[in-house]
């Protein structure tokens, strides 16, 4: 049986809704260890990146995505991935991948944005709620994006800082862009 891989996707506007975003932030870098690291200016890049990761043999095709974000990113179905469907094309390009989205106030549902026909395909692969599912996998990547239009920049800095002690102190290895890519974001490789 072929090993499914498994994302931690973190957007940094989750952490404005609590009150202290960098021990959040700690804890959840503390339970995912030291695997692969990506940073991204907005989602749908880290969707180009997993997708390149992928094709070069360096990440495993994901069945498990622990999307950690103030927005589930279902809002539509158009052919071109961006910040509002990202997940939907993460689901539809893995026919296997089930992603949970760790939110503590959900805004919405995708069922409100989908088709039907689209949500009934992917709504058993899908799961929210404020904790980590028991047994979900450790991430083989950490995939973090900015969000500089929804993260105020103070805050932005702080988590980027924490983010940057956990690859260094961990020892987290981070991914390298393709050359001649606009990857703008992205940590220097350690």
């Amino acid at each position: 049986m072929k090993r499914m891989g498994s994302i931690l996707d973190i957007d940094l506007d989750y952490f404005g809704l609590f009150p202290e975003p960098e021990r959040r932030l700690r804890k959840l870098l503390s339970w995912a260890g030291c695997p692969g690291l990506i940073v991204v200016d907005e989602h749908h890049n880290a969707l180009r990146e997993w997708r390149r990761l992928i094709a070069r043999g360096d990440l495993t095709e994901p069945g498990f995505i622990l999307h950690v974000d103030e927005h589930h990113d279902m809002m539509n179905e158009r052919a071109r991935p961006s910040i509002s469907n990202v997940m939907y094309h993460a689901m539809r390009a893995w026919g296997g991948c089930q992603v949970h989205w760790l939110t503590v106030s959900p805004i919405d549902s995708p069922a409100m944005w989908l088709s039907e026909e689209a949500w009934s395909l992917l709504r058993k692969r899908f799961s929210m709620g404020s904790q980590i599912p028991r047994g979900w996998p450790k991430p083989d990547l950490i995939s973090v994006t900015k969000s500089p239009e929804f993260v105020a920049k103070n805050l932005m800095m702080r988590l980027l800082g924490v983010i940057e002690e956990h690859r260094k102190c961990r020892g987290a290895v981070t991914m390298r862009p393709c050359r001649g890519s606009r990857r703008r974001g992205m940590m220097g490789h350690g």
